[in-house]
């Protein structure tokens, strides 16, 4: 399970040091794609795989599952860490997510994602006053 937030910088070549917790769940590949607010979402190999079979359930018919698949599908990029444990996050996702030196690493269970450090600030600060009226609106009677 991936948790915590972590601060990496993105070096000139567009790579990012994984953070060390997150590599054994990561494993040896990944898959990086356009996420939503703005962020990159990155997932181990196998689980793209287990999300990519439930989408290609979804009905074809369905114009927001077309625009949805479109965007989701066709930023991703499968990667694999290099020797230092980088990984390369190609143009098109860094200019989609607004990716600068600064970045924020955070894992959301299943998968992590990549913010630019000012937008996960602004992102943050933004929702901290309802996150405490979220619980029971997403999962009711957790606490």
């Amino acid at each position: 399970m991936l948790l915590g937030t972590h601060t990496p910088k993105l070096d000139d070549k567009g790579r990012v040091i994984l953070p060390s917790k997150f590599r054994d769940d990561l494993g040896a590949g990944i898959v990086v794609t356009r996420g939503q607010d703005r962020c990159l979402y990155v997932f181990s190999t196998q689980e793209f795989e287990r999300i990519h079979e439930r989408i290609r359930e979804a009905p074809l018919s369905n114009k927001t599952t077309r625009d949805f698949l479109r965007m989701f599908l066709s930023g991703a990029s499968a990667e694999k860490p290099d020797s230092q444990n980088r990984i390369t996050i190609p143009p098109p996702l860094r200019s989609y997510a607004g990716l600068e030196r600064d970045l924020v690493v955070t894992g959301v269970g299943a998968h992590a994602e990549i913010w630019n450090a000012e937008a996960w600030a602004t992102y943050a600060e933004g929702n901290e006053e309802s996150y405490a009226e979220l619980e029971q609106e997403v999962i009711p009677g957790l606490f």
